[in-house]
């Protein structure tokens, strides 16, 4: 894991200029979000302020939006299922429906007491997904809420965590890949059992009597960019980089210390050659 010589950088905060923009006001889980499975395991309390997963033996949990997004910033606090959460999954997503979906990943892959959550990122476009970057964090996700955010533009998809960069994925349709831009998707999020792989790729099995395995939601935005934004020739600034210099610095410093796996750098997995977005330039 990184050196925890860098833990203060993660306190940073990352400015960013969004153009034209409306903001769905932050309301109630019990006005956003259907709780969608695994009955009582899945609760809104607190008013609506605050929403819970839960995972036993018998069955884990989800919920996902009401509305439909279609480009726009997710925001949304979590805190993860504390001690040994080893065999655990809690996805936080934006998904469409249908065999050729789109989808943004954020997954959290649990792990024995001590040691780090891996936070693993993906992208599918038109049904393919395959674009895997893993991270370590530079905090302990247990211990408090933390902030996990999406920017999704048509040519860009920005992970955020804390507002700090990790990933982008830019739209690399000018060289023969699908980007997702067509497909409105919903929020999604669940908490299961996966320790046939999530693990140490299923070696560590999930200890039953741990459970129940609770994670934690709060502060929910969805930030819907206007449909002025869409035409390229009436905003200049929507057709610009989402990452200022500062940005920039942010994500190479996530990058060098706390990625532990890059799709782009597995040349044993893609023995005919890197895919062709992992070949252009990163910002």
């Amino acid at each position: 894991m990184a050196s925890s010589s860098y833990t203060h950088n993660g306190l940073y905060v990352l400015t960013m200029m969004v153009s034209t923009m409306i903001v769905a006001c932050a309301g109630s889980f019990y006005q956003d979000f259907d709780l969608t499975w695994g009955d009582n395991r899945a609760k809104i309390f607190n008013g609506g302020q605050l929403l819970s997963l839960s995972l036993d033996k018998v069955s884990g949990s989800g919920f996902k939006s009401k509305k439909e997004y279609l480009f726009g910033r997710i925001d949304m606090q979590l805190k993860l299922v504390a001690g040994n959460s080893a065999g655990t999954v809690t996805a936080y997503y934006l998904s469409s429906q249908g065999p050729t979906h789109d989808e943004i990943d954020f997954e959290f892959l649990g792990n024995l007491s001590g040691d780090p959550y891996i936070l693993h990122t993906n992208v599918f476009s038109q049904g393919k997904g395959d674009r895997e970057q893993q991270f370590y964090l530079w905090f302990d996700p247990t211990k408090n809420f933390h902030t996990y955010s999406i920017i999704w533009k048509p040519q860009h998809i920005i992970f955020l965590v804390d507002n700090i960069p990790i990933r982008v994925f830019k739209n690399a349709e000018s060289v023969g890949v699908p980007f997702p831009k067509n497909q409105p998707m919903r929020i999604y999020s669940s908490l299961w059992n996966a320790d046939d792989w999530a693990t140490r790729g299923g070696l560590v099995k999930t200890d039953w009597s741990k459970a129940p395995f609770t994670a934690y939601y709060r502060n929910f935005k969805a930030t819907q960019f206007s449909s002025k934004s869409f035409n390229p020739n009436s905003d200049a600034e929507w057709q610009t980089t989402e990452l200022d210099a500062y940005g920039r610095r942010r994500l190479r410093w996530v990058q060098r210390y706390f990625m532990i796996y890059n799709y782009c750098n597995d040349l044993k997995r893609f023995p005919l050659g890197l895919p062709a977005e992992c070949r252009r330039s990163k910002f």
